[in-house]
């Protein structure tokens, strides 16, 4: 609008070009007051400009004009190359440079470049360390403010992105994104090498260590190397001791969440995993896994030396040391050895006296729980193990193996002295005493005439 001075002015000049001169310097001046009074509002905090909508304020008018874009959904820029749009001009420009490839943002460090001058600025508190961001709560720290956002979700417990399809909610808006791909069965990460396909980027790098054979994450302490930096952080805690997971129930603490978890299945029974072929259930997928080998009959671990194959790792090392005599496994009180760990915990329960096992139909008391499960077999007349040639039932498997050496014939026991041979080892032990003139009874009146009747 031209004021009446202004008309006056093009009166009394009759010169359109003085006026269109003047008309020009006012506006600039007013163009140059509004710019100050919203520099001015940074110093005062003021936020004149307010959102009728959701009543967010705003210290510049046009920051407003862009927030409202969001109530409004209007996105005026548009990307000739792939018809994507925006809600603002900015962002259209940064989006551009995804098509020209360019980016103008260098780290004077490392040299690696960025599309936004915002990246540059977070990716130089990786060389600077600096984290200026701060959990109010925990004092936590980070160099990047969506990451203290994120962080203080734990704190709060707030969970704003939600699954439409399952309801299941997440902190994150890509731990969400993630998860939809359980529902559509995405797999947008593929591997060049072998092809397989992944749902997140970070899973198919970590998988393609394994071709690479890369190592990055060292431990400090004793140099080991690994591919996941989770796995060093594992590994660590046994240089420290750490055990930051406790049971509520019993206070026993472990350095893995994933043993927790194992072990609170002692508490609540809870058995997840169970056989298809004769329903059993187990705590553990691993314990699961070495089951199902009965079943296929599958023995995937063969001893070099001997050819024997088993269906655990753990049962071949202990077979291995057969053949190399190595007993690591020492008793602190009488000193003798064993090869099994298992084996020296029996052992120490002859010092000790120990019996944990108990019957809880009788109370009688074993130091084994092998020896409990036979025992409670005469209360039940379980005979789980049948000869297949006659059909007898026994209730040990010991005693079935002696019984079908009445089919073989076969005598495995043989007297060192004089050759002969016996069915059994207590056939063996007796017959000895000929040799070795040992009168075990002879100091037992009661037994001796036992023995006469």
């Amino acid at each position: 609008m031209v004021d009446s001075s202004n008309c006056q002015l093009l009166n009394e000049s009759g010169s359109s070009e003085e006026a269109d001169q003047h008309l020009y310097n006012e506006k600039k001046s007013i163009s140059k007051t509004e710019l100050l009074k919203n520099h001015q509002h940074r110093h005062t905090g003021e936020k004149p400009y307010g959102c009728v909508q959701c009543g967010k304020t705003f210290a510049h008018s046009g920051s407003l004009f862009k927030h409202q874009r969001i109530h409004t959904g209007e996105k005026p820029f548009g990307c000739e190359q792939c018809g994507k749009r925006f809600s603002e001009s900015g962002h259209l420009a940064i989006h551009l440079r995804i098509h020209t490839g360019e980016k103008p943002y260098g780290c004077e460090q490392c040299g690696k470049l960025f599309t936004e001058s915002g990246t540059l600025v977070r990716h130089q508190r990786i060389h600077t360390g600096e984290k200026p961001f701060g959990c109010g709560q925990c004092g936590k720290r980070f160099s990047e403010s969506g990451t203290l956002v994120k962080h203080q979700r734990i704190h709060t417990g707030e969970k704003p992105f939600g699954c439409e399809q399952c309801g299941k909610r997440f902190r994150h808006s890509g731990a969400l994104a993630t998860h939809l791909r359980i529902h559509t069965g995405d797999k947008p990460y593929g591997c060049d090498q072998c092809g397989k396909l992944f749902t997140e980027s970070g899973t198919l790098v970590r998988h393609q260590r394994i071709h690479t054979g890369e190592k990055p994450f060292v431990c400090g302490q004793c140099g080991k190397r690994f591919a996941e930096s989770g796995t060093l952080v594992k590994h660590q805690r046994i240089h420290t001791g750490e055990k930051p997971f406790g049971c509520e129930q019993c206070g026993k603490r472990y350095s893995l969440s994933g043993c927790l978890a194992i072990h609170l299945r002692k508490h609540t029974g809870e058995k997840p995993f169970g056989c298809d072929q004769c329903g059993k259930r187990f705590c553990r997928s691993s314990t699961l896994s070495r089951h199902l080998r009965i079943h296929t009959g599958e023995k995937p671990y063969g001893c070099d030396q001997c050819g024997k194959r088993f269906s655990e790792s753990g049962t071949l090392i202990k077979h291995q040391r057969i053949h190399t005599g190595e007993k690591p496994y020492g008793c602190d009180q009488c000193g003798k050895r064993f090869n099994h760990s298992g084996h020296l915990v029996i052992h120490s329960r002859t010092h000790t006296g120990e019996k944990p096992y108990g019957c809880d139909q009788c109370g009688k008391r074993f130091n084994q729980s092998g020896n409990l499960v036979i025992h409670k077999r005469t209360h039940t007349g379980e005979k789980p193990y049948g000869c297949d040639e006659c059909g007898k039932r026994f209730n040990h498997s010991g005693n079935l193996a002696i019984h079908k050496t009445m089919h073989t014939g076969e005598k495995s026991y043989v007297c060192d002295q004089c050759g002969k041979t016996f069915a059994k080892s207590d056939y063996l032990v007796t017959h000895q005493r000929m040799h070795t003139g040992v009168k075990p009874y002879a100091g037992c009146s009661r037994g001796l005439k036992s023995l006469k009747r």
